[in-house]
């Protein structure tokens, strides 16, 4: 069966992750240009011909000193309608951090779903297919699009990570909340089908009132046990320091931290200073610019999720399923 040809684009703000996966794929990325105009517009376009090519565009959505979400969102669905004018036969979305995630359900009257709106926008460039590593919600991301997604999961290489470090030792997973219980409860089961060894779970109570977080209960036992706090995101890192905290309170050896996507806020730099926490552990779908503190970079640990994207683009682009990446 003959495939189309293959084109990978990285956009200049997502050009280094857009060269670590060309790099895993030893395909290089393909020509573009990006101007910027006095006025704040910005045009973007290929710079060859894209028709019926099979084609992927890299892109991770946060912010950084030389672009808001809003830029990097808005350069990325020009593109993909620039590339399907010019009759490219499909486009995929290579997004490693997927803007607006969080705020996918009315949590107020009047509230805006704007992951929906966010999917709305790429199906109304022509946009084939999208994926992304871990998303806050799977469920509301499924049902918000219309088109072909998947969500990759960086478990894998947490437990790649972690196996060492635990193995012939007592390990507690704990989830900072009831919503990440799926995710953690997956981890678990992975890392003890490769230590071998029982692999316990633990619960941290977390609610929410005008903004404030609260609860202090730890349902579990994590006494004497390295416990790895897992999360889909660290933003001011309080959800994973008040986990860290109870841990440590509750007799815990070691705490660890692991979050596919570290944003790091400016607040995180005071908040994850804490000695509680012994490493913090993130993939490399956002770089850690946002963090000064050479206390809290010394913690820090930068898995590469670039080949877990890499070998996604390979299967996609020859009709392999990819269920057993999903899985892994």
């Amino acid at each position: 069966m003959n495939h189309p040809e293959l084109a990978i684009f990285a956009l200049n703000a997502s050009r280094p992750f857009g060269e670590a996966v060309s790099g895993h794929l030893r395909i290089p990325l393909a020509p573009h240009e990006e101007r910027d105009y006095e006025d704040g517009e910005h045009k973007v376009r290929p710079l060859v011909s894209v028709r019926g090519k099979d084609v992927f565009v890299i892109q991770s959505m946060y912010q950084d000193s030389q672009q808001s979400v809003h830029d990097k969102l808005c350069r990325c669905l020009f593109f993909i309608g620039a590339l399907k004018d010019a009759s490219a036969g499909r486009v995929t979305a290579v997004m490693p951090y997927l803007c607006y995630g969080r705020k996918d359900r009315k949590v107020k009257p009047r509230d805006p779903v704007t992951t929906r709106y966010v999917a709305s926008l790429f199906e109304a460039v022509g946009l084939n297919h999208a994926i992304t590593l871990d998303v806050h919600n799977p469920a509301a991301f499924q049902n918000a699009w219309r088109i072909g997604t998947d969500q990759l999961a960086a478990k894998r290489l947490f437990v790649d990570y972690f196996a060492p470090l635990t193995r012939q030792k007592q390990v507690v997973v704990v989830s900072p909340d009831a919503g990440g219980m799926k995710q953690a409860e997956e981890f678990r089961r992975t890392l003890r089908r490769i230590v071998h060894t029982p692999v316990h779970s633990a619960l941290m109570e977390k609610y929410r009132n005008d903004h404030v977080v609260a609860g202090e209960t730890l349902a579990g036992d994590v006494a004497g046990k390295i416990a790895i706090v897992i999360d889909d995101l660290i933003s001011t890192g309080t959800t994973i320091v008040r986990a860290a905290e109870a841990c440590r309170k509750n007799g815990a050896a070691a705490v660890y931290a692991a979050a596919s996507h570290g944003l790091f806020s400016s607040q995180a730099n005071e908040t994850l200073s804490n000695p509680a926490l012994e490493k913090i552990v993130v993939t490399n779908t956002v770089p850690p610019f946002q963090l000064s503190s050479n206390l809290v970079r010394e913690k820090l640990v930068v898995l590469d999720a670039a080949s877990l994207f890499a070998e996604a683009i390979k299967r996609m682009h020859s009709d392999k399923s990819i269920v057993e990446l999903l899985a892994a």
